[in-house]
């Protein structure tokens, strides 16, 4: 099933397991055996179920993903209630929409500065979808401007190992993962005006978050909030791109290319039944939004972008772990994309689009590069 075809066009096999098999049993590459579930009833209806656990210990054992030192690894990613609904109240009193409309005008001129860089031909990944989120992210955590570019390569590692040196994305880890704890304790002897400090200070009752919880949440925001981004901005203007005139619908480009097709793997803390097949307690799930957002059962003629059309994509999830960064990433692709297209309005793919790379993973929608010519 994941080849390189797949990769380059994920949607006609998207199209195939809605249609012959909903619920599937697979092998992903690393001999993980999950279920993949396709149709978007069913994986909504599955995203809201108290059933569906994220906690690692309801799993039976057999799921690989990627692991994390344990002062990471407890987010609200991998957390059911009441934990998770205990840490996510204290996170809205800090991550308020407030706070991420006030990063509007730092998000446009960080848009514009990158920008003002390009001339003649550029690629849109490298040079712009790929530094934009990390400026923000750093903005909104409070990093100072000198570590900026420190974070920066230790994220591009984590994300993207080198191939000569495996352990480099374990090292990058650790690195973060000391800054973190630093800059925490940073902002605890000095508060700022930043989402650290409000984490900081966020109570209920005499409730805190935790050394831990706090330096997993900032790991979080930054994984979350940087790797998807890039990818939302590379294929968002991939797709306007290739369909010239179409005016800027963050969520239509969201539903149509989601940059994580696939969410955070579940698992089921009984035996359910998923379209006509029963799925065994402890087994990993998969969603795959990437096919469930163009189910034609839910919207009409789904391969095809509808500037316009009505919501309901789940790019973002559904129920209690609707991702908490949502307000943002929508805000960034709306100034990301809108200002490149307002401020180059000739813009167009320097190479034929069928000859654009995606990146070669399973769980990720993105361009390796986007290379336009810009007048």
């Amino acid at each position: 099933m994941i080849s390189a075809e797949f990769h380059t066009d994920p949607h006609t096999v998207y199209r195939r397991l809605r249609e012959h098999s909903p619920a599937t049993r697979v092998e992903l590459p690393d001999g993980s055996p999950v279920w993949l579930v396709t149709r978007y009833a069913d994986v909504r209806a599955l995203l809201a179920d108290p059933r569906m656990s994220v906690d690692k210990a309801n799993g039976d054992g057999s799921w690989r993903g990627f692991s994390l030192p344990p002062a990471l690894d407890a987010n609200l990613l991998n957390m059911d209630p009441p934990n998770h609904t205990r840490i996510r109240r204290l996170v809205s009193q800090a991550f308020t929409p407030r706070r991420v409309d006030g990063l509007r005008p730092t998000i446009q001129k960080t848009a514009d500065d990158l920008l003002d860089r390009l001339d003649g031909q550029a690629d849109l990944v490298r040079d712009y979808a790929g530094r934009l989120p990390v400026a923000v992210i750093c903005d909104l955590l409070g990093v100072p401007d000198g570590d900026r570019d420190r974070f920066r390569s230790w994220t591009d590692v984590m994300l993207v190992p080198p191939r000569d040196d495996p352990a480099a994305g374990a090292r990058a880890i650790g690195a973060i993962h000391a800054y973190l704890s630093g800059l925490i304790a940073a902002k605890r002897a000095e508060p700022a005006d930043d989402l650290l400090s409000a984490l900081i200070a966020a109570r209920e009752d005499s409730d805190r978050l935790s050394e831990d919880e706090l330096t997993s949440l900032a790991f979080l925001l930054l994984v979350a909030g940087y790797e998807n981004t890039v990818h939302a901005i590379g294929t968002g203007l991939l797709t306007l791109l290739d369909n010239p005139g179409l005016p800027v619908d963050v969520e239509e480009l969201l539903r149509y290319e989601p940059p994580a097709p696939v969410l955070l793997r579940r698992f089921p803390t009984e035996d359910i039944e998923v379209a006509g097949t029963v799925v065994p307690r402890g087994s990993t799930v998969l969603l795959v939004v990437g096919a469930a957002n163009r189910d034609p059962d839910a919207f009409g003629d789904p391969d095809t972008v509808v500037p316009g059309r009505a919501g309901g994509h789940l790019t973002f999830g559904h129920g209690i772990h609707y991702c908490v960064g949502a307000p943002l990433a929508r805000l960034e692709l709306e100034i990301a994309i809108g200002t490149v297209l307002r401020r180059f309005p000739s813009l167009r793919l320097a190479v034929p689009s069928g000859d654009l790379r995606w990146r070669p993973s399973f769980r990720t929608r993105g361009l390796v590069a986007l290379p336009v010519l810009l007048g």
